[in-house]
């Protein structure tokens, strides 16, 4: 019961965390795996990917296809929403440090 009441927590600091990089750099599926590895967020591809194709057809991120060595990849980048968003969240996510960082 536990993993999963943390595992439904932890999904938001992950769409935080994706808008944060895709704000910075367009980023890709592998890479953002291991980017929240880095991070402790243990997540599978069958997890990561439906949240990049769910926060795309939100408008919070942009897809651009790039052949990268006879392969398809699918680059991701924060849109205009998606930036308002994040800041959105940092500012919320802000607060809330401060509140129970004690």
């Amino acid at each position: 019961m536990e993993d999963r009441v943390l595992r439904k927590l932890f999904l938001g600091f992950i769409h935080i965390h994706i808008l944060h990089h895709a704000n910075e750099h367009p980023v890709f599926g592998l890479w953002m795996l291991e980017e929240l590895k880095e991070h402790g967020y243990s997540i599978s591809a069958g997890t990561l990917y439906p949240i990049l194709h769910s926060m795309e057809k939100d408008g919070l991120l942009h897809k651009e296809e790039q052949n990268v060595e006879g392969k398809i990849r699918k680059y991701y980048t924060a849109t205009d929403k998606g930036v308002e968003i994040l800041q959105e969240a940092r500012e919320k996510a802000y607060e809330l440090f401060k509140e129970i960082k004690d």
